[in-house]
């Protein structure tokens, strides 16, 4: 069977490796030979293994009737929907690894996929390696699927571990992950939030089996973290983590992104570095836990080289997953309970009590000059004008129950 890899970047370049790598086998569970035909590039590639293989026009490969899977590892929005599109409506099947394009129109690319029998599969778009999109579509098909929760970011979860660790600060740690190539020169959509925002979106429309939309879901970043808030999380036997939560409550859902404080003992709190780990609550089941690397070259194409294995082995026919484009309807974050670390200027300790009634004081030595408390649970919206109502507030971290 021949293979396209459109995008021959970090991922693309490594679908390519984990296929030269593991061949035999990949093809003795294919039951296929497997020949990458064309990569689709903007750039040439002088000393590649591959450099014959390059091409700069989509419509080489999108025309040619002996192309039967693509590798879609651009990235972005476009033009990987619009060639995503025109390769599903010729029958060609589709692994991407591409978050944003799966968060945006997942339901409608695989819609397409049936209409033309053929595939849509994105396994590589959540968690790098692991495999949570096919324990939700295969492993779990008996089960109601509750809650998921856990670390969707390597690069934040890098950061923050740094920062936990060595006492670093948050700049120090993001150019620290740059340095390294955890993180991109621009890291807005991976401190801010939106990567793993666009990650609970897909795994909780597959829950729902209906789209839930990220630019519904609270999203939250880590950049306001400082060492000091490790400091008081310490004390409190806990740490920081950025956790992308989902629940499904009376068939809606709650959704959000956020930095929590939880508790040492938690499984996810020794998650650490570019780490990933995904906690799923079903009805009959119960917990189970997904944990391993959740980006880089070779854990991401290798996510994608099974998805091609997949499509391999149901040539001619549509993989089903259940998405519809209908919308599921996302609970308002203003309502959700939650309990807050506060820390805010010790002249503040007696409005504190005038709004919070009964508190949980932690004091540290190193900051003299502060107040820091825990809150009962309390909804989002009123903590929120509560907190605001501090004259020396500091910060405010939730805490995972």
């Amino acid at each position: 069977m021949n293979i396209a890899i459109w995008g021959y970047g970090i991922v693309g370049n490594g679908v390519a490796q984990v296929l030269d790598i593991n061949r035999e086998l990949i093809e003795k569970r294919a039951g296929k030979s497997l020949n990458i035909k064309y990569i689709l590039d903007l750039r040439e590639f002088p000393g590649d293994p591959y450099e014959d293989r390059v091409i700069h026009d989509v419509d080489i490969c999108l025309n040619d009737p002996d192309v039967d899977i693509i590798c879609e590892t651009m990235g972005g929005n476009e033009p990987a929907y619009t060639f995503t599109k025109r390769a599903l409506a010729s029958g060609k099947s589709v692994c991407t690894s591409n978050k944003e394009l799966v968060a945006n129109h997942g339901a409608e690319l695989i819609a397409l996929a049936k209409a033309n029998q053929c595939s849509y599969l994105f396994e590589a778009s959540v968690g790098g390696g692991i495999p949570v999109i096919r324990v939700l579509n295969e492993c779990l098909t008996a089960e109601t699927i509750l809650e998921m929760s856990g670390i969707l970011n390597g690069t934040t979860n890098y950061i923050l571990t740094k920062m936990e660790k060595e006492g670093a600060e948050f700049a120090d740690a993001l150019k620290e992950a740059q340095e390294k190539g955890y993180a991109e020169k621009n890291p807005e959509a991976d401190v801010e939030g939106y990567d793993a925002c666009r990650k609970i979106a897909i795994l909780s429309s597959l829950a729902a089996q209906k789209t839930v939309d990220y630019k519904d879901i609270y999203t939250e970043g880590i950049t306001k973290i400082t060492s000091g808030d490790f400091d008081y999380a310490n004390a409190m036997d806990m740490t920081i983590k950025l956790l992308a939560v989902s629940a499904k409550k009376d068939g809606s859902y709650l959704a959000s992104v956020a930095p929590y404080m939880v508790s040492k003992e938690s499984p996810i709190a020794g998650v650490n570095d570019v780490f990933n780990a995904v906690f799923v609550k079903s009805n009959t089941l119960g917990d189970t836990m997904y944990y391993g690397k959740g980006a880089g070259k070779l854990p991401t194409a290798s996510a994608v080289m099974a998805d091609v294995v997949k499509c391999a082995q149901n040539h001619g026919t549509h993989i089903e997953i259940l998405w519809e484009d209908s919308k599921a309807e996302v609970l308002s974050f203003e309502d959700a309970q939650n309990r807050f670390f506060v820390r805010t200027a010790a002249e503040d300790a007696g409005i504190v009590k005038e709004l919070f009634g009964k508190v949980t004081e932690i004091s540290l030595e190193q900051y003299p000059e502060e107040f820091g408390f825990v809150t009962q649970p309390i909804a989002e919206k009123e903590a929120k004008e509560k907190i605001e109502k501090l004259p020396g507030l500091i910060s405010r971290i939730r805490i995972k129950a």
